[in-house]
């Protein structure tokens, strides 16, 4: 199978406009951790989150390529996605604060790897850090879920530019 094609027309639209495109897309919320050699946490808000396969269990979500977290998330066995539910926004915009610790105050629990888990994430999946695959500006990850559990509830939704819920 053909996995690349020839190079897209030359586009009409600037960075800009494209995410401001990307913003009509309402998407869920997800942080995704992992726990590091020496014990400490590592956290990163994410809407970039999809199913791939139930048949192995699949999903992914991607990092840009000039995260801090890069070499901590590709190196890892495994990680957890947490997807937020809607009273979540405030974890939401912790995680995706640099210079302060996302994890003050922060409530979790450890997965059976030691993977930390967000109380009160309407879902999470563990995840064995399968695949990566590095496509323009970000890499994509693959993970194969061990491991997940819900709660229903409603979801924190993402859309252009602000967190809200459905209803």
């Amino acid at each position: 199978m053909n996995t690349s094609s020839p190079r897209a027309a030359e586009r009409t639209f600037d960075t800009a406009h494209f995410r401001q495109a990307l913003g009509q897309f309402a998407t869920g919320v997800t942080v995704i951790t992992t726990r590091l050699a020496d014990g400490t946490f590592r956290g990163l808000t994410a809407s970039s989150f999809n199913s791939v396969s139930l048949e192995p269990p699949l999903v992914l979500w991607s990092l840009s390529n000039n995260a801090n977290s890069m070499p901590i998330f590709t190196g890892n066995s495994h990680y957890v996605i947490n997807v937020l539910n809607a009273q979540q926004a405030h974890l939401a915009k912790r995680f995706a604060t640099r210079g302060i610790d996302p994890w003050e105050g922060v409530e979790y629990e450890l997965s059976r790897t030691g993977q930390p888990i967000l109380k009160g994430a309407s879902a999470w999946f563990e995840c064995h850090n399968r695949s990566r695959y590095p496509e323009g500006d970000h890499v994509i990850f693959v993970g194969e879920v061990e491991l997940c559990e819900f709660s229903p509830c409603p979801p924190l939704i993402f859309h252009s530019g602000q967190f809200g819920s459905l209803g």
